[in-house]
């Protein structure tokens, strides 16, 4: 071999070892992830956290395989636009939506990106015209229900409240969650031997004379998975307490905090683990369209009753609750 063919030959060799550590070192690279949450609140948070988990379980590793950018807009429904142009500007190989505004917005800004979303924290995905049924995705767009079940929440209802007859249910008319979630509370009483009361309230300055209305109209009141409520806990654990009525909700940290009599209610780590599956499968090739929006199981609840609470409210713990091996000081 000449010199020049060894030459030639070195830098053939040495471009093509090249090449291969630059696919390999772009082949490590991890993954972006776009997470669009509505607010820093407990429960969201965890959704995010059971979404890590979600795809660590399913081979994604954060840090290693991929990584996370996270936004919020401090429930300001305004700036969604704005959140979600800005993770899309960031180019994710797809984006995880908390809560049916965002992931409203974001099926509509996203539509034609080549960029998935992959949804929590939504009530009803039909509804909200997420997904054009529970048995499939849509185009680009499918993810996890935290939808409770209200057949659960009212047999306890009759356990915290054994003589409790009609179930009040405060709700933002302007919110497809709210809406959904009274047309299966409805149905629920209808089941479980409770007429149901709903109020409606679309503003937070609202909230005391509201749920004050519920006096001598509900024997119980449930404070749901709402975007405009559940930040609002305090206020309405508040006017429940001035008109003597137990309140149950469905999320377990206002009841940690003394604020609501119980809650038996979805883990939202779970609804976002389930998300965060689902996510892996459409990283790794399905079509959202194939993919069914989840929902939680009752294996996916907990049951929480406060001993502070019950006092705060003028109640005794009944032999039922007392059994229930759920109630916390």
């Amino acid at each position: 071999m000449t010199p020049f063919a060894r030459l030639t030959l070195r830098k053939l060799l040495l471009a093509s070892a090249s090449a291969a550590l630059a696919g390999s070192a772009l082949a490590a690279d991890p993954i972006k992830i776009g997470i669009a949450n509505f607010g820093d609140h407990p429960q969201l948070n965890d959704a995010v956290t059971g979404f890590k988990k979600g795809m660590a379980a399913s081979g994604y590793v954060e840090g290693k395989d991929v990584v996370y950018e996270l936004s919020h807009t401090n429930f300001d429904t305004t700036l969604l636009p704005q959140m979600i142009a800005k993770l899309q500007a960031s180019k994710p190989k797809l984006i995880y939506t908390l809560t049916t505004p965002v992931s409203q917005v974001a099926k509509k800004a996203l539509a034609g990106s080549g960029i998935p979303v992959v949804f929590g924290v939504v009530t009803d995905p039909v509804a909200a015209k997420l997904t054009p049924s529970w048995d499939k995705g849509d185009t680009g767009i499918t993810g996890a229900s935290d939808l409770q079940d209200m057949g659960a929440v009212m047999q306890f209802a009759h356990k915290l409240v054994p003589a409790s007859k009609s179930f009040g249910m405060p709700y933002n008319p302007g919110e497809a969650n709210d809406v959904a979630l009274l047309d299966k509370v409805k149905a629920a009483g209808a089941a479980n031997g409770y007429s149901v009361v709903a109020v409606g309230v679309d503003n937070a300055n609202d909230i005391q004379q509201r749920i004050t209305s519920f006096k001598g109209k509900a024997d119980v009141i449930y404070n749901p998975t709402s975007n405009l409520l559940q930040p609002a806990t305090p206020a309405v654990s508040a006017a429940a307490r001035q008109i003597g009525v137990p309140l149950m909700g469905a999320d377990p940290e206002p009841v940690h905090k003394g604020l609501v009599v119980a809650a038996v209610a979805v883990k939202f780590e779970k609804v976002g683990e389930n998300a965060g599956q689902i996510a892996a499968r459409i990283l790794k090739g399905e079509d959202p369209r194939n993919i069914a929006p989840s929902r939680p199981t009752l294996a996916d609840h907990e049951t929480v009753v406060s001993r502070k609470a019950l006092k705060a409210f003028g109640m005794t713990e009944t032999p039922a609750v007392a059994a229930c091996n759920c109630v916390i000081d």
